[in-house]
């Protein structure tokens, strides 16, 4: 087994192997990360890990009511997630290397990072200025038939942009070439459709290419089908969800 040790940003969202990550970052948690990232020679990765959040957890606690101006809010690594910071988030995450980490002159950090190997959650610790974790890497295994699946979810995959287009009012661009290595179809596909967290979480960690692509042709034939009895609607509507903080 072989593990590793990385600072861990929790984000609500799903980060995918290959997919483009750009984070806003403003906590004092996150800063002091992206501080000791920037120790790293250029030439080396800056590599750190991201998890979905779980439901019911946030980054930051809330109550209802008017907000209470004299309490003091909660800082600190762990932030927002309470005691046993491992249960806030799903066990499969993945590594992610910037590219970018930029200093703005308000201290905050603009960053570009990308997706390159999941990870499964074994530990969490809190006892510097941001959450680290030991992690385990998750071989990407295709699994049987991924190639001919590739192909079918491929096929779905643009029937499904048609309908969306069209419900969108707007024009399909075909302009960039699909992937055809399997893996990559896989992840790609699961980022660009439609999804609440829990289903893109369950893409990343299924376990193997073949069973990804097999739940994906089943989400799309689903969301096509839907998207087909439904009225024109505007993309704001089509495309609402939660904003990440990050």
């Amino acid at each position: 087994m072989t593990t590793v040790r990385l600072p861990l940003f929790p984000l609500n969202s799903v980060l995918f192997p290959g997919l483009v990550l750009p984070l806003n970052v403003f906590e004092e948690r996150y800063r002091a990360m992206m501080r000791d990232l920037l120790k790293i020679a250029e030439d080396e990765p800056r590599r750190f890990a991201v998890v979905a959040i779980r439901d019911g957890h946030e980054v930051s606690p809330t109550a209802p009511g008017m907000p209470d101006q004299t309490a003091v809010p909660e800082r600190g690594p762990a932030a927002g997630f309470g005691d046993d910071p491992v249960k806030a988030f799903h066990t499969v995450g993945c590594i992610a290397d910037a590219a970018t980490v930029r200093e703005r002159a308000d201290g905050s950090y603009e960053v570009l990072a990308t997706g390159t190997t999941r990870v499964r959650l074994l530990s969490v610790d809190a006892s510097g200025p941001y959450l680290t974790a030991e992690l385990e890497e998750l071989p990407e295994e295709p699994g049987e038939e991924a190639g001919a699946l590739a192909e079918g979810v491929l096929r779905a995959f643009r029937q499904y942009q048609k309908r969306l287009a069209g419900a969108r009012e707007r024009s399909l661009s075909t302009g960039a070439d699909l992937p055809d290595e399997p893996a990559v179809v896989s992840y790609l596909v699961a980022a660009a459709v439609m999804l609440d967290v829990p289903a893109r979480q369950s893409l990343l960690q299924a376990p193997d290419t073949a069973s990804r692509l097999r739940e994906e042709l089943k989400l799309l034939r689903t969301e096509t089908a839907i998207i087909r009895n439904l009225p024109s609607l505007p993309a704001s509507e089509l495309t609402r969800g939660p904003t990440s903080l990050n």
